[in-house]
């Protein structure tokens, strides 16, 4: 089975002196995080220096005040927070210092990334906990071997309905842990029936072999459930969560399933929205449900992740009161303090669904009494899905940094997720999974600082989005300063890029339904009855201000004034909340038909220098490498064309107003 090892392939560093008197890395390896902590060490070393090191079992005694750095120690300081570490020279050693395993594993991560960017190992004291008590990929998995809005090849998890757990299994574990990612969903939301099996004997075997590698590695295994399981295996007639009978047979099944899999986390629910079952079918509340799931995994240390992507997708979206985005905060802030408190909401980042562009989830300072999980998507199901470049990153800063004034301070939606505005555990972050089975994993080459960019910012939010970039391309592609001035300018002007040519000013959808990739203007599959963004020859937007669906009164103060009133709304989300004619003047100066004829040709601008820039890295980047990124930017350059020629021809028949830089718009 070919495939690449992305940030954890390790070359030989002939000019880098500090790792090549490296002889000995020394522990007491009582666990298999620990082994896989030291078996990394010594195989990032051999690799980097040409030498391995030997391992000795003891605990780090002996000084030696010795000119060179000629061994690594591992560990455990009971005083240290769970999962934090300390890295530090002393004399001739490298201390890696932790309270536990998990802390011990990503501070030899830490290590070895330090030596992938050649740092001066004589003078390292770096010392780091996860700011996220949870940070977990969600993958879209099918057990046929598909993957829903996957686009980087099929599963690797699963093949004709069979569980694979192998070498590449393995080397996912380890690319999860070197970013802290310490949580994985294998299987999709949408629960086919087949997977609804996953919880019976049948593999039992492959979830706890899974479990267990996974774990070597501090990563817990979550698995989507089926919230109607009792009927759809013909064990019950219903699946009322107050029906005694039901309350039985699921606590009668998890005594079962953590017998086989005790090292199980927990499971991940999608009910009662685009067509899955939950406790609606039975006039109950998702509370009702969460809390019948969670009371039945409590005594094995089971945690129920409960998705809030509410909304009923067959809505007459003629009433112009009906709106999608207010669907998740009337569903659940009702429900604030009746969760237990092993369940944990899970949360999109903006109302609607991984738009390229959307205000922040009002659920984030509007539950007080609830644990909270951030929900984001590497998966660029609507940001090009992985053929065009979309560096996410600095997205997720600005979701993360958003004050929601719930509180005076402490208030920031990273506040909330990471659990210190209202001193809570069970609270993290999350990502839909962009990986599959290509031999380079995310598809596109550039993909992959997504997945690495959002586990080390989940684990650490300080970082900048550039200094995650400047980070993953040293690790990834050596230190060659073209390659890193090009790649850096690649990833941080390609999210700006993507929106300007994608949908303007905040209204989001213009894709083609279903496949949700390439430009169709009236494409929101769910509105049979009209076009999503209301635009007529007169003006667009949706209004979501008090006389319209009220969506921006959701937010705390001054948020809601300032989304309430057109004349102090931003810019960048004008159209979501407001209707407006195309002559209305943004605070750029412009109209708003001409900012979305201007960006749509600067967008398609960017793309073009990217690939004159790119073009220049030949002969720098492994040859295959090379190629991979350089057919992806043609299609890139080719499709952002198509997105500004469709949006533009399309708004200026639609408004009749002109191009007043008189360029062709077809």
């Amino acid at each position: 089975m070919s495939f690449e090892q992305a940030y954890l392939n390790y070359t030989l560093k002939e000019n880098y002196e500090d790792i090549k008197n490296i002889r000995y890395v020394e522990a007491v390896c009582d666990d298999k995080r620990m082994e896989n902590s030291v078996a990394e060490l010594r195989l990032a070393i051999e690799k980097m220096s040409g030498t391995k090191p030997e391992y000795t079992a003891d605990d780090c005694g002996g000084e030696n005040a010795g000119p060179v750095i000629a061994r690594i120690c591992l560990k455990i300081n009971s005083q240290m927070d769970p999962e934090a570490y300390h890295v530090y020279a002393e004399g001739d050693k490298i201390m890696i210092e932790a309270s536990d395993s998990a802390g011990i594993l990503y501070g030899s991560f830490e290590l070895i990334r330090q030596m992938q960017m050649e740092k001066e190992l004589k003078t390292l004291d770096i010392k780091k906990k996860p700011d996220m008590p949870l940070r977990m990929l969600n993958h879209w998995d099918n057990m046929d071997g598909s993957i829903e809005r996957g686009y980087a090849g099929d599963s690797f998890f699963f093949v004709n309905n069979e569980m694979v757990v192998d070498e590449r299994i393995h080397t996912y574990a380890r690319l999860l842990a070197a970013v802290g990612i310490n949580g994985t969903v294998i299987n999709n939301v949408n629960v086919k029936e087949c997977a609804t099996y996953l919880i019976t004997e049948r593999y039992w075997d492959k979830v706890r072999e899974l479990s267990e590698v996974l774990g070597g590695y501090g990563i817990k295994l979550f698995l989507s459930l089926n919230y109607a399981a009792p009927v759809e295996m013909g064990e019950n007639t219903s699946a009322d969560p107050l029906d005694e009978s039901v309350i039985k047979w699921w606590k009668d099944r998890m005594k079962k399933v953590y017998a086989a899999v005790p090292k199980l986390g927990g499971f991940l629910i999608k009910a009662d929205s685009e067509g899955r079952p939950g406790p609606f079918t039975y006039n109950r509340t998702h509370a009702d449900g969460a809390n019948m799931l969670a009371e039945a995994v409590e005594p094995y240390g089971g945690t129920i992740i409960w998705r809030c992507f509410v909304y009923n997708c067959q809505q007459d979206w003629r009433d112009k009161k009906t709106d999608r985005a207010r669907s998740g905060y009337d569903n659940f802030m009702g429900l604030d303090g009746t969760f237990r408190d092993n369940v944990i909401l899970q949360i999109k980042n903006g109302p609607m669904d991984f738009q390229v562009r959307e205000p922040i989830h009002p659920l984030f300072g509007g539950l007080e009494k609830t644990n909270q999980m951030l929900e984001v998507q590497i998966a660029q199901e609507y940001t090009g899905q992985q053929r065009h470049i979309c560096y996410l990153i600095p997205m997720f800063k600005e979701v993360l940094a958003f004050r929601t004034y719930v509180r005076d301070t402490y208030d920031t939606v990273r506040d909330i997720v990471s659990g210190k505005t209202f001193h809570q555990r069970n609270c993290g972050m999350a990502a839909v999974s962009n990986m599959g089975n290509d031999d380079n994993w995310t598809g596109h080459d550039l993909a992959m600082a997504n997945l690495y960019g959002f586990g080390r910012l989940a684990f650490e939010p300080d970082l900048s989005a550039q200094e995650i970039a400047a980070e993953w391309i040293t690790v990834s592609y050596g230190r060659d300063e073209l390659v890193k001035e090009t790649i850096e300018y690649m990833l941080m002007e390609s999210w700006p890029a993507y929106e300007k040519y994608n949908a303007p000013l905040g209204i989001g959808w213009m894709v083609n339904p279903s496949f949700h990739y390439g430009p169709n203007v009236d494409g929101y599959e769910y509105d049979r009855w009209g076009t999503y963004h209301r635009a007529d020859h007169l003006g667009i937007g949706v209004d979501r201000s008090d006389k319209g669906t009220g969506y921006a009164l959701l937010y705390h103060e001054p948020h809601a004034s300032v989304y309430n009133n057109v004349d102090t709304c931003p810019d960048e989300l004008l159209l979501f909340f407001h209707h407006v004619p195309y002559t209305w003047k943004l605070k750029s100066g412009k109209t708003v038909i001409q900012h979305i004829y201007d960006t749509h040709f600067e967008g398609v601008e960017t793309v073009d220098e990217m690939v004159a820039r790119f073009a220049k890295l030949e002969g720098k980047l492994p040859e295959l490498v090379f190629k991979r990124v350089a057919d992806r930017l043609a299609h890139q350059k080719m499709h952002s064309r198509e997105w500004r020629d469709q949006i533009n021809t399309y708004f200026y028949r639609k408004s009749g107003i002109a191009d007043e830089k008189g360029r062709t718009i077809y």
